[in-house]
């Protein structure tokens, strides 16, 4: 077999460099060479060619077998405009369209919803018609702002009185949306499971749960983690989530809606976090497990590839 060769963006922080290495070890006994921290800002596309400058030599990343992009605290609108493009031509994990539809909160829950997936309640309404707001407000009672797109529960935003929502429309106006996504809170106890799913594949469970006074499970908002075990209904929902949405890799969040008695998918991470080393140190070991699964997706990836040459 022909030698493959991949890209790699991998996040550093937070032990992600160990992560790496283990990966590259992997994938060099199976014949297939990295490259590694291919970092879409230094790239430029021309004449047919997505070119990445490296110190000794330029590249043509889209001659590459695949690329793996894993790193969601420094993406930017070029990048994944690049991704979009590279796409086109190499696999991905995750591919663009899963990727996409992944980072949009809305399409996540519409989408989810379209294949019988338990979500939040939602309401999406263009911003001319904030009006319709104070409507959905006194329906719900209680209810959750959200930028369609971001991470870590970053300007999520909970309304709990029409007095609140009033305050909260003019900013809303300010920063020029074209549209308002909101979810009805639902009542939870205020922690979650993070369910990791690769190639359809369950890896592991753990929960998170909001600091005291604060309903946010976000880690990068207050939260932190702590050991919990995935029933079998919990595991099938991550499974269904992730391969409605297409992704190679997910991260789904779940959390029990005390009022109606059943699981609901909160939202869906397309780049989900290995456990830190201090995550490791409480018990959290499914790194190993998930090196392997992803290894083992980029061996028959870029094998598929090979032949379809």
């Amino acid at each position: 077999m022909v030698k493959r060769n991949i890209g790699m963006w991998l996040y550093q922080n937070s032990g992600g460099e160990q992560i790496q290495k283990k990966m590259i070890k992997l994938l060099k006994d199976r014949e297939i060479d990295v490259l590694t921290n291919i970092n879409l800002k230094n790239a430029i596309a021309k004449n047919g060619h997505i070119i990445y400058e490296m110190k000794d030599k330029k590249v043509k990343l889209d001659k590459l077998d695949l690329f793996f992009s894993y790193n969601a605290g420094e993406q930017t609108p070029y990048q994944v405009y690049l991704y979009k493009a590279l796409n086109r031509i190499i696999p991905m994990i995750n591919s663009y369209e899963a990727f996409e539809l992944s980072e949009d909160k809305f399409h996540t829950s519409f989408y989810l919803r379209k294949h019988g997936i338990r979500t939040a309640d939602y309401k999406l309404c263009h911003s001319d018609d904030s009006h319709r707001l104070n409507t959905i407000m006194k329906k719900w009672e209680k209810m959750v702002y959200k930028p369609t797109d971001g991470w870590g529960g970053m300007g999520v935003t909970k309304i709990d009185s029409v007095e609140a929502l009033n305050m909260l429309i003019p900013f809303l106006s300010q920063i020029n949306l074209k549209y308002f996504y909101v979810e009805k809170y639902v009542d939870y106890d205020n922690t979650d499971y993070r369910v990791d799913i690769v190639d359809g594949q369950y890896v592991a469970c753990y929960g998170r749960k909001a600091a005291t006074g604060h309903w946010k499970t976000n880690v990068t908002s207050g939260g932190s983690v702590f050991l919990r075990e995935a029933n079998d209904e919990i595991v099938n929902l991550a499974i269904k989530a992730s391969k409605t949405l297409g992704l190679d890799i997910a991260g789904v969040d779940i959390i029990f809606d005390r009022k109606k008695e059943e699981y609901i998918v909160l939202e869906v991470n397309g780049i989900p976090a290995f456990a830190t080393p201090e995550q490791e140190k409480m018990g959290l070991n499914f790194n190993d497990k998930k090196i392997d699964l992803i290894v083992d997706l980029i061996d028959r990836k870029t094998i598929k590839k090979e032949n379809e040459k």
